[in-house]
């Protein structure tokens, strides 16, 4: 991290004290020097006093204007700055208090905020969606086009060809792009920008406590078209979702402005505290003297190759936070009072729930939590495992590539290819399975004449499905499965568009004797189905991703 990032620029801080509302034109403090802010008849005009001044649309609330150090960053595709696509008519209002400059924003039921600190690089932000009334689930920085210029892995500004519903992009050279492929989940950044020419544009994330999906969701962080980039910081986000919509406030997420390094550690969630925001009246506001704390002293039972996450989740509210790879200790702080269920995941499969009640000011602490061994499937006897119970797809075909681009990418192994245990087994079967692509995939494998002389279990964990995609298998063509009920998972594309999460689910078949070679120097061989009556065809036919298959003594 750079020593000067977030260092404050240029001229020295000048507080002025004015108010004003909507619709009011400002003469007496136009052209102040350093901080403070005037109207220019369209617009809020505000000067952090750190080379930083952006201006706000007094008729609608987008970001119009943000000039950095004399340079303007703001605009691509003539569109502005702005909670979703644009609020349109709304009434916005500004007010001084001290060293903080508020504007604030109200289109119905919807508050949204811009925040600015004398001798600040920042734009701090909060957006407040009350109900499904506004469309409001993100808000989009759009960056002028040249400003930085970066392939990066959710780029498409070097993809001219659409493949897929005209968000997902191949170049010539077979790669693929979308502003969906980021790589990353929730949990792993806390800034994302650009740094160009000793200049450096992050959006850093709020803590997602009104968002959905969890520590392990992705979604949209930035792109860059032809036109310019964007960056983004999702309030709700719909595709592959598999929580309920939060209402409340969120925030604050900062626009950071740096001299090309990151933004300073102190924006980032879960350190960023704002007591000079506690008397502003920002709607649903709620200071840290009216929040929690859970904290966990340890945990036993933990398989010490994986990392250990806590999540907290309400109807209204998630957090989490990692556990210490030592103990298993946890610290999650800024929790809303309320009634929570406590997971721990290993990797990303849960293991462990319970529920804690959090008050404010209080820390909820809990005795070492001793994870059941039933309660890890890998903990099971097995014959033979392909992959590890973990709940992602990792080590599997192809499974690192899907966080960042299109299956049909160049770049990804062949989909089909039979697998043979013993032989490199996970890294041979495919992470995905597809109606229309590789259904029918062949897994050989020998038993011994007392293994083959008994009935077993087989397991196949999926960690999610598109259009009710399910495993159906067949053993040695002598035994066929039912067709599974499909579990509940979201509705919208998933292994398209970079994300494996969605709702871990373990399918059991009880193979009889009768089904096994009994000669042990013989292949038995199972095949996986993929069926379903729903989907399109090729990637987007139905399918799923895999976790983990195994036969258990």
């Amino acid at each position: 991290m750079s020593g000067s990032a977030n260092r404050p620029v240029g001229r020295r801080a000048f507080v002025l004290g004015a108010t004003a509302v909507a619709g009011t034109a400002l003469t007496g403090n136009a052209h102040a020097a350093g901080f403070g802010w005037t109207d220019d008849g369209s617009n809020y005009v505000v000067d952090t006093g750190a080379q930083l001044v952006f201006k706000v649309s007094k008729s609608t609330g987008d970001l119009t204007s943000l000039v950095y150090r004399g340079t303007e960053y703001q605009g691509y595709g003539g569109m502005n700055s702005h909670i979703e696509s644009g609020l349109g008519a709304s009434t916005v209002s500004i007010r001084q208090s001290g060293s903080t400059i508020l504007v604030s924003v109200t289109h119905g039921t919807l508050r949204h905020y811009y925040a600015a600190r004398s001798g600040e690089n920042n734009v701090y932000l909060w957006t407040n969606k009350a109900d499904t009334s506004v469309s409001a689930t993100r808000y989009i920085v759009r960056v002028k086009k040249g400003a930085f210029l970066n392939d990066e892995p959710d780029s498409y500004t070097y993809a001219p060809t659409a493949i897929e519903a005209s968000d997902v992009f191949r170049k010539s050279d077979g790669q693929t792009r979308s502003k969906h492929y980021s790589k990353r989940r929730v949990m792993d950044y806390d800034h994302i920008g650009w740094s160009s020419g000793g200049v450096g544009l992050w959006m850093v994330r709020s803590n997602h406590e009104k968002a959905s999906g969890g520590p392990f969701y992705r979604s949209l962080l930035r792109h860059q078209s032809a036109d310019g980039g964007g960056l983004y910081e999702i309030l709700y986000y719909g595709q592959n979702q598999t929580e309920d919509q939060r209402f409340g406030l969120q925030g604050p997420y900062v626009i950071a402005f740096t001299d090309g390094g990151a933004p300073s550690s102190a924006l980032f969630p879960g350190t960023l505290t704002t007591p000079w925001a506690d008397s502003l009246g920002i709607a649903g506001y709620v200071p840290a003297s009216g929040r929690g704390k859970v904290a966990g002293v340890g945990m036993s039972g933990r398989n010490s190759a994986y990392p250990y996450t806590v999540g907290l989740a309400n109807a209204a509210a998630q957090y989490w936070g990692s556990a210490r790879s030592s103990d298993g200790y946890f610290s999650i702080p800024g929790v809303l009072p309320g009634t929570y269920t406590l997971t721990v995941f290993k990797g990303e499969l849960a293991v462990y729930t319970t529920s804690v009640s959090v008050s404010a000011g209080g820390t909820t602490t809990l005795n070492t939590i001793a994870i059941p061994a039933s309660n890890d499937p890998s903990n099971a006897s097995a014959i033979w495992r392909i992959g590890d119970w973990n709940g992602t797809p990792g080590g599997f075909k192809n499974a690192d590539l899907m966080t960042y681009a299109h299956p049909s990418d160049a770049r990804a192994a062949s989909w089909t290819g039979n697998v043979v245990i013993g032989d490199g087994e996970t890294a041979a079967f495919p992470c995905y399975l597809w109606k229309d692509v590789n259904s029918g995939i062949l897994v050989y494998f020998r038993l011994t004449a007392a293994q083959a002389a008994a009935a077993h279990t087989l397991r196949i964990g999926v960690t999610t499905a598109y259009a009710n995609g399910r495993p159906q298998v067949t053993v040695n063509d002598a035994w066929t499965s039912a067709i599974p009920s499909p579990p509940t998972q979201p509705n919208t594309r998933s292994l398209t568009n970079g994300s494996y999460r969605g709702n871990n689910h373990t399918f059991t078949y009880s193979v009889p004797a009768s089904a096994w070679k009994t000669d042990p120097s013989q292949y038995n061989v199972l095949r996986i189905d993929v069926v379903s009556g729903s989907g399109a065809t090729g990637f987007l036919s139905a399918g799923t991703a895999i976790d983990a298959i195994d036969l258990l003594t």
